[in-house]
This record gives C-alpha cells, sequence and structure tokens, in this order.
C-alpha cells in the first residue's frame, strides 16, 4: 500500500477584467474499493463558496461562481490519498460473452460508442483486429493498449485538448490523453467496452519517502473483460500504487479538471501545477 499527497494547483489570468466567471472541477480522487480519500481540501482565491454534485458517470463535482470583476482567480485542491492496488488478472472471457453482455448492460454499451476524439481511422481499426484473441478479451485488449502506445511517442505541445484519435494518429506523437484517445477507438473498434480515466501519477519508479516532486496530471484507460481493468498504454504498464483514480468518462471532454465561462472581452491564459509526494 501507499499513502500519497497530492497538490494540484491551477490559476486563470486575465488579461482585462473577466466581470464573473463560472466553474466546474474534477480533481477530487474517487474513495473506491482499492483507493481511500484520508484527506482533501480545496482553496479558492479570491475566496467563494463550493457546491459538490455527482455527474453521470460518478465523478465528484465541485461547482462556484465568481461574481465580482477579478484579473485571476486560483484554486489549490489538497488530497491524502492510500492506495491499495494489485495487478487485475479477469476471468479468461471471450469476446463474443462480452458484446453479449455489452448489448444487455446500459453502462457498457454507452462505452462502445465512439466519440468525435476517439473515432479510430482505418488502419488502427485494422491494427486491433489484426491483435485479436477472441476466446480471450483481456490478453486481445492488452496487445492492443501494448500496441498502440508502442506506436505513439510521448511528445508534448503538438496538440490540443481538441485533438481527435486520428489527428494524434497522423503525427504518431501526442500525451497520454491522445494515447488514450488511440487506444480507446481501437478497443471500441473491435467491440470490447474501454472508458477514459483521469487522475494522477507519481512519475518515478521507486518514489522516495518524503519527497516531493513534480507530478503528472494523468490519462489512462480501462476496458472490460468481465471485470474492469485499467492500463496505462503511455508507459506500457498496468494501473498501480503510483496511480491516483479522479474521473472516469468517454473521453477528456467527460472528465476535463476544469471547466468553465466568464463574462468580458478579455483572453485568459491557465497555469497549472502537480505536486506529489509519497508519505507512506
Amino acid at each position: 500500500m501507499s499513502r500519497l499527497k497530492v497538490v494540484h494547483s491551477l490559476e486563470f489570468v486575465y488579461d482585462r477584467p473577466a466581470q464573473a466567471s463560472y466553474n466546474e472541477v474534477r480533481i477530487f480522487p474517487v474513495q473506491e474499493l482499492d483507493q481511500t480519500v484520508l484527506a482533501s481540501s480545496l482553496t479558492l482565491d479570491p475566496p467563494m463558496p463550493v457546491r459538490s454534485s455527482t455527474d453521470g458517470f460518478g465523478n465528484t463535482v465541485g461547482e462556484f461562481e465568481l461574481l465580482q470583476p477579478h484579473t485571476r482567480m486560483s484554486l489549490t485542491a489538497e488530497t491524502v490519498v492510500a492506495v491499495q492496488r494489485e495487478e487485475i488478472r479477469p476471468p479468461v472471457i471471450s469476446v463474443a460473452d462480452v458484446v453479449e453482455r455489452t448489448v444487455k448492460t446500459m453502462d457498457l454499451a454507452e462505452t462502445v460508442v465512439q466519440t468525435k476524439l476517439t473515432e479510430p481511422p482505418e488502419d488502427v481499426a485494422k491494427i486491433a483486429a489484426s491483435l485479436m484473441q477472441p476466446e480471450d478479451t483481456n490478453a486481445s485488449a492488452r496487445a492492443i493498449a501494448e500496441r498502440i502506445g508502442a506506436d505513439i511517442e510521448y511528445v508534448t505541445g503538438v496538440t490540443t485538448v481538441h485533438s481527435s484519435a486520428a489527428d494524434v494518429w497522423e503525427l504518431r506523437r501526442g500525451v497520454c490523453q491522445d494515447i488514450a484517445h488511440v487506444t480507446l477507438g481501437a478497443l471500441r473498434s473491435v467491440g470490447i467496452p474501454a472508458r477514459y480515466v483521469s487522475g494522477y501519477l507519481h512519475p518515478s519508479l521507486e518514489p522516495q519517502l518524503g519527497q516531493t516532486v513534480p507530478g503528472e496530471a494523468h490519462a489512462w484507460v480501462e476496458w472490460f473483460a468481465g471485470r474492469w481493468v485499467g492500463f496505462d498504454p503511455t508507459n506500457s504498464l498496468p494501473i498501480g500504487e503510483r496511480h491516483v483514480v479522479v474521473g472516469r468518462g468517454r473521453d477528456y471532454g467527460d472528465v476535463p479538471p476544469l471547466r468553465g465561462v466568464f463574462d468580458g472581452d478579455s483572453s485568459s491564459r491557465l497555469e497549472a501545477s502537480v505536486t506529489v509526494t509519497l508519505l507512506a
């Protein structure tokens, strides 16, 4: 088991005063069987009340508005999470059985539908089909995820949050979000239910106790093979105790860390940082 402290800071800076802003944040780690939230706080500057709700995917959403002129707005979320996670080894189940179960279950059916961000180009779908082991959904999904992760180079600054799987595949470069989208498109193209996961990752393979390091707002995938299995295609490894789950959805658009609008004719700049500390 690992105990991690995650500090996620976001700041909006406007070149001219915004008259008001309305915002949603999805930066709170989830409470689930292998992940326990021990402490959590959100600090806003200027101070303002925060409403908490749950979206249609079960993610915790913080909502707040600033109804006065402002040139900056910042927030800092601090969370301590205990993670006790082992690699999931699901029972062998055929793709046909998974497909049959999918058409009978609304939650699964939603995760095989492609979105604008995950729709795969033809050659990605062909690669996925070529890696299929019809009697073993989990082995098929892992082979696909490993292949997509190997074929896309991790490079920052070449894509945006609006880049589609087709855009990324053409470049063969992108960040974790992009690699997750291409992987989702490949998995869904062969009928395997798959969902996007947002969260955090401690960047060190051997974290040092008590050392605070720059962390990562990270993204990976989960596929359904009789049960949900998490895999990080960017780093080609199963989800482990360095991963902290924040939210799940069909693609990035369902779980952005911050979504908002403001009233004014100024432009804005977003600055973000994440730090992670192994506490135990």
